[in-house]
């Protein structure tokens, strides 16, 4: 069994630490919750932390004002270390001192090699802004880079993930192939892109594919596309 540790950094209970709690354990504005916050914005049963395969899952547990993970709403998400969970109106740090230090270097390690493959002259492009380093990308949703496969999984559940995974490939590809280089007024290369109408009706559809496949995940129970 994991035990994690939840930091308070703003809110009614700012600067408490709940240190080592066992997994599963819920957090909202009732007495029997774990993690209480005092907060009208906070549901009663607000969202649910548990382990899984030595991972630990957030789970919005269809609160009204809904969950957020470095400022992005989810309905489940891994966690990991120094992530910032906004709940009502308290904002919530995953991880102790230690385990968020601990990240924070890897992270530094990461990126001193990212910049060492640029001076190498090998090129790489960010996943954020132009120029934009790890460390300024600390508030993405996924800023130590994307999540692991999923592991354990029967051949079935393989061939569905694998089936997903590149329908979602062969429609960006699709997107990619029909990009091109914009022009400036002085001819001078730059860092954009242009794809015409279509593909971006094609892109559009994808991110609505996306989105209602991570509500499916999330909410296996709900078959009803407005429920």
């Amino acid at each position: 069994m994991m035990n994690v540790t939840v930091q308070v950094i703003e809110g009614l209970e700012r600067g408490r630490t709940y240190e080592d709690l066992p997994c599963p354990l819920t957090i909202g504005r009732e007495d029997d919750n774990t993690i209480r916050l005092n907060d009208e914005r906070v549901s009663r049963f607000h969202a649910k932390l548990q382990e899984d395969g030595g991972r630990i899952i957030l789970t919005d547990l269809d609160s009204t004002n809904g969950t957020r993970v470095n400022g992005h709403p989810v309905q489940m998400r891994v966690l990991q270390p120094g992530d910032q969970l906004t709940i009502g109106r308290c904002l919530l740090i995953y991880g102790s001192r230690e385990e968020i230090e601990e990240r924070a270097l890897s992270l530094r390690i990461a990126e001193e090699v990212e910049s060492e493959q640029d001076d190498s002259g090998e090129h790489t492009i960010s996943a954020g802004a132009p120029g934009a380093s790890l460390a300024d990308r600390m508030h993405d949703l996924f800023p130590a880079g994307p999540p692991s496969p999923p592991v354990d999984l029967s051949p079935g559940q393989r061939a569905e993930v694998s089936d997903f995974l590149a329908y979602v490939h062969e429609q960006i590809r699709h997107i990619l192939l029909t990009g091109s280089q914009t022009d400036s007024v002085d001819r001078v290369e730059t860092d954009s892109l242009e794809i015409d109408w279509l593909s971006w009706q094609r892109l559009l559809r994808l991110e609505m594919d996306l989105a209602r496949s991570l509500r499916a995940i999330a909410e296996p129970d709900c078959a009803e596309p407005d429920c």
